[in-house]
């Protein structure tokens, strides 16, 4: 298999980006199949990836079919660029482990009460 695979990516991910000249796409074959590494520009990466990585799953599902077409297996790794990870307030909160909050308590006989009284309220709907 020549090169079609990497030619295609270099093709695909220069026209999305704002920065084409800082694409780099290097291809590697082992037994395990094709490996392409790429690394974009940092202020390109969320064109790469898009909303929720549709754009980065799109674009190994057309690899794979290239790879498929050769009879290859072709996987992307997408390098991530220096300071492409900016940390704030906000991710170290969202990546913080959330702890689950104990609730009190119940005896038997209160756990057959609260439950007796949701399916009263229920029939009351």
């Amino acid at each position: 298999m020549m090169a079609d695979d990497k030619a295609f990516l270099e093709y695909i991910v220069k026209a999305l980006v704002d920065n084409p000249n800082d694409v780099k796409i290097d291809r590697t074959v082992d037994e395990m199949g094709v490996l392409i590494t790429m690394t974009v520009n940092s202020a390109d990466m969320g064109k790469i990836i898009g909303r929720q990585g549709n754009t980065a799953k799109a674009i190994r599902t057309l690899l794979r079919v290239i790879g498929m077409k050769n009879n290859a297996r072709v996987n992307l790794k997408i390098n991530e660029p220096e300071g492409g990870r900016i940390v704030t307030e906000h991710t170290e909160r969202a990546e913080a482990p959330v702890q689950a909050q104990q609730a009190p308590a119940m005896t038997a006989s209160e756990a057959s009460k609260s439950v007796d009284a949701a399916l009263e309220d229920l029939k009351g709907i």
